[in-house]
């Protein structure tokens, strides 16, 4: 595993210095330059003309701005922003990451939760009612156009039913006055996030000792409970409450929509890959020792027909960090997906090509975490 892991490694940096010079060169063969509206104005004289390009790095040939690029790029130094000059790439990327990382990992790990328990009942019940219920709303929202159901969602819970906001990030009067920022109040509710993750996936872990199927649910749920109520009295002894309230809020139809959007994929992709396990000699012997039909079903079966959906799932979390443009523009949600729409109407090159790494390098990660898991979950391969 550890000459496995040690050579997938190499290739991922070879793979992401080849990525980065791509993506390099490719905007830099793009027609015109943030500098342009600036240069062609006669407004400005020729003295500030030749500043602009000295202060911007244009004063150079393109390969030398190549060349300094990816000196700086492994120090981990991605350049300056042009739009939003004097700030550097890397504090624009981590002010907008935790919003998108909020956002997408929220509706990914929810729609792979439905869409793994609808996939495996309906294959299970194939060509019953239940089946051709779920196989028809899946393939409804997998082949939906995103605006459209971005759009109804605003129409029927913003203006028709009037229960949650129609876009925006926070509500500007409700912290004009207030001596935090957002951004603070976001990063805490991100941490909130990842320790209920955690305690969850341990409280799991632990409750497969359990024997009884109703001792394993109390442990589950009490501690679950438990957790959630000390974190809402916190937050009210905090006096911040209502401000993290304000966020939730604002970030409810986001989820909702890209929820509904990507949960029919995963449920496919599970009904598919087992329906082809079911058919395998081992279910049948399962079956014919007289076990449970839930016993076969979820360890039997849904199991060995998890890979294929873990390795899309992983995946999937690695381009979510690259924010979606369509869903962020849609809910005017300030993440890493309308930085890419500004950067690139602005033709901020180091912005965009900052993102398109920072998204690139996620990716590479994913796929190795996904190999990784593989070996974790079958345990017929090896490395």
């Amino acid at each position: 595993m550890l000459k496995f892991l040690g050579k997938r490694v190499f290739q991922i940096v070879i793979l992401l210095f080849i990525y980065v010079t791509i993506v390099f060169w490719l905007l830099e063969a793009m027609p015109g330059s943030f500098l342009d509206k600036y240069l062609m104005n006669p407004k400005i004289t020729p003295e500030i003309r030749e500043n602009l390009k000295r202060q911007f790095g244009f004063d150079k040939p393109v390969f030398t701005r190549y060349l300094y690029y990816m000196k700086n790029f492994l120090v981990l130094d991605l350049g300056v922003s042009f739009s939003y000059f004097p700030r550097k790439v890397t504090s624009i990327i981590s002010e907008r990451l935790p919003r998108t990382v909020f956002l997408f990992v929220t509706s990914t790990l929810v729609s792979y939760a439905f869409g793994y328990n609808l996939g495996k009942r309906s294959a299970w019940k194939r060509g019953k009612i239940v089946d051709q219920l779920t196989t028809f709303t899946g393939i409804v929202f997998w082949t939906i156009f995103l605006p459209l159901l971005a759009i109804f969602n605003i129409w029927l819970f913003g203006v028709i039913l009037g229960i949650l906001p129609l876009n925006q990030f926070i509500e500007p009067n409700l912290w004009r006055h207030v001596s935090f920022s957002a951004q603070d109040v976001f990063l805490k509710l991100l941490l909130n996030a990842f320790v209920f993750l955690v305690v969850f996936l341990v409280v799991l872990i632990i409750s497969k000792k359990f024997k009884t199927l109703v001792a394993k649910r109390t442990l589950l749920y009490s501690t679950l409970i438990s957790f959630v109520f000390v974190s809402i009295l916190t937050w009210i002894l905090s006096g911040r409450s209502i401000y993290a309230w304000d966020i939730i809020k604002h970030m409810v139809l986001p989820v909702f929509t890209l929820t509904l959007y990507s949960f029919a994929g995963s449920m496919l992709v599970m009904r598919d890959t087992m329906l082809d396990v079911i058919r395998e000699d081992y279910i049948t012997t399962a079956k014919a020792k007289g076990l449970p039909d839930k016993v076969v079903r979820d360890k039997h079966a849904a199991r060995n027909a998890l890979l294929p959906l873990m390795t899309n799932f992983v995946i999937s979390l690695g381009f979510t960090i690259g924010g979606g443009i369509i869903t962020e523009t849609m809910f005017s949600w300030p993440g890493l997906g309308r930085a890419y729409l500004e950067a690139l109407s602005q033709q901020d090159t180091p912005l965009l090509i900052g993102l398109l790494v920072f998204t690139g390098i996620f990716v590479l990660i994913a796929h190795l975490v996904a190999d990784v898991l593989y070996a974790f979950l079958d345990p017929r391969i090896r490395y």
